[in-house]
């Protein structure tokens, strides 16, 4: 079986993308990142996605982004916008994160000598992240080839990103049909130490249309009444 190096959260998306490697018959090396996020739920989640779908091995790595805070998903000071998802870049964006967890998925791919990394970066009804655009995946695909001993040996990096241009409903629908547990995931940006969902920020609020869309029930455990 061909390797591949999953980013997995823990949430919806990534765990998602790892039934996709699955169903595409990788060796799946899932790989998790405490970045010194507020809650370490998805984390928790990501371990249990783990276990019940079977990969080759797991890390988890410790690399503290809140110490340059700059987001609302890594600076407590800075208030989860519980409004509505607004048009401009919001404040749970976290400045460079997918480049470093890309940048680690990399290395690590390079040192199994696997040509294949998934991550669930998605441009459709998303937040309006920057580095979850094509051309930012596409550029950092460039410079991996430019970057590696392997690249440079003609072992080329593919980065797969198979939701870049789904919606959530079709997102959820396709996870299902491969037998993926919802309730598992954890996709909440302040989840309680339970994992449990706060169902009014933006993640809970895609997440739920989704469900929704699809005429199917929401499995995600909330803490609060939806309204």
């Amino acid at each position: 079986m061909k390797k591949a190096v999953v980013l997995l959260s823990g949430g919806l998306d990534s765990a998602t993308v790892l039934a996709i490697a699955r169903e595409q018959e990788f060796a799946c090396y899932a790989l998790s990142v405490d970045y010194g996020q507020r809650h370490r739920s998805e984390l928790t989640a990501a371990r249990k996605l783990v276990q019940a779908m079977g990969v080759h091995s797991h890390q988890v790595i410790g690399l503290d982004l809140s110490v340059f805070g700059g987001s609302a998903l890594t600076d407590c000071a800075i208030a989860i916008p519980t409004e509505g998802i607004q048009a401009a870049i919001p404040v749970t964006y976290v400045p460079a994160r997918n480049t470093i967890m890309l940048s680690l998925a990399l290395a690590w791919a390079e040192t199994l000598h696997c040509q294949d990394i998934f991550v669930g970066v998605n441009a459709v009804d998303y937040s309006g992240y920057p580095d979850c655009r094509p051309a930012y995946i596409a550029a950092f695909q460039s410079m991996a080839n430019l970057a590696t001993k392997a690249g440079i040996e003609g072992r080329h990096l593919t980065i797969h990103t198979p939701l870049m241009d789904w919606s959530k409903k079709e997102i959820i629908q396709a996870g299902l049909k491969w037998g993926l547990d919802y309730s598992l995931t954890v996709s909440c940006y302040q989840a309680d130490e339970d994992g449990r969902a706060c169902g009014v920020c933006d993640a809970c609020r895609i997440r739920h249309a989704g469900f929704a869309d699809l005429g199917v029930a929401d499995p995600t455990r909330y803490y609060r009444k939806l309204g």
